[in-house]
């Protein structure tokens, strides 16, 4: 574990400290949202010398799959998370590896989930996995990590788009991918609209079949030669195992995922529509991308409805899909939905049944600030959360108050930096702790790709939009709509909390946090254990 004073630190863009090398490898500070110039080949590649003469892939266990694939010491896994809560697949997988006995392994999955965490531990603390590579950490894992006690070596926090971004430059390499298919045939052609286990979509796993060495389907809905649509194709995948269940789709949808009924939290989202129709971005065409934490989805409806009053509709809409988008794509509201995950069943269902106007995309063609072309730029709005905003519209979403690794980075900083207009939805505080802070725990996405701060008792702008401050000199803002600074933000903050309380860190890095061009915009150091029992994140309801 790299150890906080025995490393030399530089200052980045930001203002934050981080290594200037990490177990003998140099690190590249954040300088700028846009600035990080990428290599022009890639590192990395499926291995060479098949001969194609096989008519099925097909293996008859997990098991003998592993052995065939060459699984062994130091190898790196990855997994996707399309099934959420739901899934299945990571935990079987790592069973068998652990029986096995195979030692100082990379993860490297798209994200992990509470369902999870039983397995990843134990994988961890018998030397099974070393080393996390990924975009989250939640909840017991989360805690893991910010221990400094388990996990040799730091992890590496990323975003949905610098995941793709990092596998693509070689940043780490996948030796064996193992991809949870609702459908697939002999031959390995894969989708995820059919079958018992359906999650809609499979694109968070496009970037692994492409780059590792050996891709393992595994699915528990084998169907006939060809399988149709072919989402993933047989010329990427090594092997087939069929087993008795891979995912629950009824668990994709957890808590997180249902429109808030906080008086509070509905005049946030309500709020956040009515500044992005001030600011004249409600408009004719528009493209938008609303999460689907409480908020968010309160945003949606609240736009919807607005949109059809007004009489506008939307081009398109994409991020992370559920019902609320499916109704506006069958109203006509939104005319084209682009799907990273399928957020319930509404929106899996939606995919299957209308596949011209349903879309997913790869992931890279989400989010990757070096593909040739992502959809984040083309967003006229998008809304987000945060755990914490400081007085530069920095954000954090990866740790809480106390320090702790506790939620994702999902496309925050992707989207962030794309969009027109980037608006953050929070309450002013969490319980005793406040969100607008003076300056956040840990940087995920930099202010300077921040727009609006929404809150109960305020709406801020932020001042290098002076485009957006001159547009609201121009228009009406309703008495009931605060617009207002965001130090006066904080100050009510701090006055009604008694302040920010500083996490008690200890000396090792646990973390570092990637901005989306592969360069590090903070770090996260281990948290002391007095504070473990205190991690309480409320935003969900």
């Amino acid at each position: 574990m790299v150890k906080v004073s025995e490393t030399e630190w530089i200052e980045n863009r930001i203002g934050r400290k981080v290594p200037k090398q990490v177990e003998g490898v140099d690190i590249s500070p954040y300088n700028g949202p846009f600035n990080a110039t990428p290599t022009k080949s890639h590192k990395y590649g499926p291995k060479l010398g098949y001969i194609a003469d096989q008519k099925s892939e097909l293996v008859s266990s997990l098991s003998e799959v592993i052995d065939k694939v060459g699984l062994k010491d130091g190898m790196t896994i990855s997994f996707h998370h399309h099934f959420r809560n739901g899934d299945m697949v990571m935990n079987m997988v790592l069973k068998e590896i652990k029986k096995k006995g195979i030692k100082d392994l990379t993860l490297a999955p798209s994200s992990t989930f509470p369902c999870q965490e039983e397995e990843i531990i134990d994988a961890v603390k018998n030397g099974t996995i070393t080393r996390i590579e990924g975009g989250s950490a939640r909840g017991e894992i989360g805690r893991m990590v910010s221990s400094g006690k388990f996990l040799e070596h730091p992890m590496r926090i990323r975003s949905h788009g610098g995941r793709v971004r990092a596998i693509e430059a070689g940043d780490f390499k996948i030796d064996v991918a193992f991809i949870g298919a609702p459908s697939a045939d002999e031959l390995g052609n894969l989708n995820g609209v059919d079958g018992p286990s359906a999650c809609g979509t499979i694109n968070f796993s496009f970037v692994d079949a492409r780059f590792a060495d050996n891709v393992v389907a595994i699915t528990d809905n084998l169907v006939e030669y060809p399988n149709f649509p072919m989402s993933i194709s047989q010329e990427l995948v090594d092997y087939v195992v069929v087993v008795d269940k891979i995912g629950d789709p009824n668990k994709i949808a957890s808590g997180e995922l249902r429109i808030t009924n906080s008086p509070t939290r509905l005049k946030i989202a309500k709020d956040a529509m009515r500044i992005a129709d001030l600011l004249g971005y409600v408009k004719n065409g528009m493209n938008f991308q609303a999460g689907a934490g409480g908020i968010s989805l309160a945003f949606t409806d609240f736009l919807h409805k607005k949109m059809r009053e007004k009489g506008v509709t939307a081009h398109w809409a994409q991020g992370g899909t559920t019902k609320f988008l499916v109704d506006m794509l069958k109203d006509g509201t939104v005319h084209k939905l682009i799907t990273g995950q399928a957020f319930d069943t509404v929106a899996i269902e939606s995919m299957k049944e209308d596949p011209k106007n349903h879309v997913d995309l790869p992931i890279g063609a989400y989010a990757n600030i070096h593909g040739k072309g992502c959809t984040v730029n083309k967003l006229d709005i998008v809304v987000l959360g945060a755990s914490e905003v400081d007085l530069d519209f920095n954000v954090n979403t990866v740790t809480l108050s106390n320090g702790l690794i506790a939620e994702p980075v999902g496309g925050h900083s992707d989207t962030a930096a794309g969009s027109a207009l980037t608006i953050i939805t929070v309450p002013l505080f969490r319980g005793r702790y406040p969100v607008i802070v003076e300056k956040c725990t840990t940087v995920v996405t930099p202010g300077s790709t921040v727009d609006v701060v929404v809150t109960e008792r305020g709406i801020a702008i932020n001042p290098k939009r002076t485009d957006l401050l001159e547009r609201l000199e121009q228009v009406k803002v309703p008495k009931d709509l605060r617009i207002c600074t965001i130090e006066e933000l904080q100050k009510i903050a701090y006055d009604i909390t008694g302040g920010k309380v500083e996490p008690n860190w200890g000396d090792d890095v646990v973390a570092l946090i990637e901005y989306r061009d592969g360069t590090i915009i903070d770090t996260v150091r281990n948290v002391v254990p007095k504070y473990y029992e205190d991690a309480v994140y409320t935003d969900k309801k």
